[in-house]
């Protein structure tokens, strides 16, 4: 019993650190939604077209008001996070773009966000066509190029597009929404310190 008890107290040490978790969520996510905010906003005008097209778009409603939103959610989230300002608050828009893009633009891709192989549990139909044309592109590389110098640093893939990206950024930022920006390396922090201490 005290081997339980002393293991448990080494665990509770660890605690000092507690801030490091939501540390590497945030710096995670930093890029993620700085690239795909800053994207949206350097071709604004393709975007709102994206957003609202119902034939190779999106077909959302109010797709100039849809295309900003997105936009600036994530590129001014990604700076929130980065310095840990607001972290709570900013997750839930940033929660919402999340299944916004997994339902409108991922969703009929199934799970897998890269094409794994034949006989992938998640795998569905689009899934198996692109594992096809994953293994016809690999035959013709096979053939005609130098496919060991080609994949040297790893395997060819297929984006598959699921929704598993956008599922897994979702679960970071609502774990961000329930522990916040943590202590010490964050905004959040020295503010709350400031102004509501306990």
């Amino acid at each position: 019993m005290n081997m339980f008890i002393k293991i448990h107290q080494l665990f509770e040490q660890t605690r000092k650190f507690d801030f490091l978790a939501p540390l590497a969520l945030r710096l995670y996510l930093v890029p993620i939604f700085w690239m795909a905010g800053t994207k949206k906003l350097a071709a604004m005008e393709s975007t709102i077209t994206w957003f609202g097209n119902p034939d190779w778009g999106l077909g959302l409603p109010f797709p100039a008001l849809m295309a900003w939103l997105a936009a600036l959610t994530e590129t001014f989230g990604a700076v929130f996070l980065l310095f840990g300002f607001a972290v709570r608050y900013i997750s839930i828009p940033l929660m919402f773009t999340m299944v916004v893009a997994a339902v409108t633009v991922h969703w009929q891709n199934g799970w897998l966000a890269i094409a794994e192989g034949a006989g992938s549990l998640f795998a569905n139909e689009r899934t198996v066509g692109a594992i096809e044309r994953l293994d016809k592109a690999k035959e013709i590389m096979r053939e005609y190029g130098h496919y060991d110098w080609l994949t040297e640093n790893g395997s060819f893939v297929v984006l598959n597009n699921g929704i598993e990206f956008a599922a897994t950024y979702f679960i970071m930022l609502l774990t961000l929404f329930f522990i916040g920006a943590g202590r010490y390396a964050s905004i959040d922090h020295w503010l709350r310190r400031r102004f509501m201490p306990q």
